[in-house]
This record gives structure tokens, C-alpha cells and sequence, in this order.
């Protein structure tokens, strides 16, 4: 159950792009022009989001390990925080690029 429980918290934090390839899709939209300057800005909000994505990770191991919650709500929450956390950090994105 543990090792369940790390997982996903691990998998809540690899939302993040760790390579070129996963930082680019949300840039494809863009002319080739503003591509570049667009997988920097998404590289940048998603380092800007690394700790309260961490945090929450955390903050729910513990509750998970405490028992405060059960596995099904544990993935609920995964999954309601992973899309809010996207959506916010693609809001950002569009914002940034809007004042380039």
C-alpha cells in the first residue's frame, strides 16, 4: 500500500516536463517563430509550479499514511489537482505568450 501511495504522489510530480519532447506540445500551437520563446516560458512556469506540486504531494502522503483519507480519495485528489494544476499553468502560458 505504501509503495502504491509513493507512486502516485510521484506520478502527480512528473506532470512536470522532464524532457524537450513533453515541454514542446503545448507550444505546438504557435508559429515557428514564437515556438522557442514559448517552450522557455513553459519551462519556467513549470519550475515556478515544482513546489506546490511537491507540497501538495506531501501534504497528502501524510494524510494517506495517517488514514485521513482512502486510496480512492487519494487518487481523486491526484487527478482533480494534476488537471487544476495544468489548466492554471496552460492559463499562464497563454497569458505570457499574449504579452510577447
Amino acid at each position: 500500500m505504501l509503495r502504491l501511495t509513493t507512486a502516485v504522489c510521484l506520478t502527480c510530480l512528473l506532470v512536470l516536463p522532464a524532457r524537450p519532447a513533453q515541454a514542446d506540445k503545448p507550444c505546438d500551437d504557435y508559429p515557428p517563430t514564437k515556438q522557442a520563446r514559448c517552450r522557455t516560458l513553459w519551462t519556467q512556469i513549470n519550475r515556478e509550479a515544482e513546489t506546490e506540486m511537491a507540497q501538495f504531494g506531501m501534504a497528502q502522503l501524510k494524510r494517506r499514511q495517517a488514514g485521513d483519507i482512502s486510496q480512492e480519495q487519494h487518487m481523486a485528489e491526484n487527478f482533480d489537482f494534476i488537471k487544476r494544476s495544468t489548466e492554471k499553468r496552460l492559463r499562464l502560458l497563454k497569458e505570457r505568450m499574449a504579452q510577447e
